[in-house]
């Protein structure tokens, strides 16, 4: 994924050009629609790797939000189905190893609960 974001939005934003990227659809498992993204005044970057080592450079602010497994889980599956459970493990999996590589949690400026409470 970050190859792709960084040369297909980052780095045009930061030269003052607009971005583009391919949007991954996870119920086919394929690209999908192309998604432009303007010359923003600011650019919210969110999502599990979206406080990587590589984007300290331009970061302002790293915002950590962190619920419980259970929960995770429970929200994923409202939204995606019951279907989609050995997906969800699979990429809870898969977070768990990201964030302890990149410390995410550990770097951040702001942590948050899964209610939007600030946490230690």
């Amino acid at each position: 994924m970050w190859p792709r974001l960084s040369a297909q939005v980052l780095e045009p934003l930061r030269r003052g050009l607009p971005g583009r990227f391919q949007r991954y659809d996870w119920a086919t498992g394929a690209f999908a629609d192309w998604i432009d993204v303007p010359v923003p005044e600011l650019l919210v970057l969110e999502g599990c790797g979206s406080a990587r080592r590589e984007c300290d450079a331009w970061a302002v602010v790293r915002v950590w939000v962190e619920a419980p497994d259970e929960l995770r889980l429970a929200r994923g599956l409202a939204r995606d189905g019951v279907a989609a459970r050995e997906q969800w493990l699979r990429w809870m999996d898969d977070e768990r190893a990201h964030f302890a590589r990149e410390s995410s949690r550990e770097r951040a400026d702001i942590r948050l609960d899964e209610f939007g409470r600030m946490t230690p």
